[in-house]
């Protein structure tokens, strides 16, 4: 398993968290503007979308011949649905989702794409 890239992930998670968790943790949100309470509660799902988008690709073999590929991703975010939606948390969704693509990744059964 390479390594390389972990401290980057790190630092653009270290950047952005505050924007992602902001939903979650600021105490009041309630008495913001219905725009802004209406935007920062679509970032988790804009999210979600974007690294399952990303987790799908055309693979074009040494034959040229174009194959696609759907990544993990799309399980894992399968799970945050259905988890946010049951237990009507973020949080707890998200976290499911990492755990899984974590586990499967560790197992070698999910490979990077």
């Amino acid at each position: 398993m390479k390594t390389d890239l972990v401290a980057l992930a790190f630092l653009m998670g270290l950047a952005t968290y505050p924007w992602r968790a902001l939903p979650l943790l600021a105490p009041g949100i309630e008495r913001l503007a219905p725009p802004i309470r209406d935007y920062l509660r679509l970032v988790g799902p804009a999210m979600l979308g974007a690294l399952a988008a990303v987790s799908v690709s055309v693979v074009i073999d040494a034959a040229r011949r174009p194959s696609l590929h759907v990544g993990i991703e799309w399980l894992a975010g399968a799970v945050c649905v259905v988890a946010v939606a049951s237990r009507r948390g973020l949080l707890t969704g998200l976290l499911l989702a990492a755990g899984l693509v974590a586990v499967l990744r560790a197992m070698g059964l999910a490979p990077l794409p």
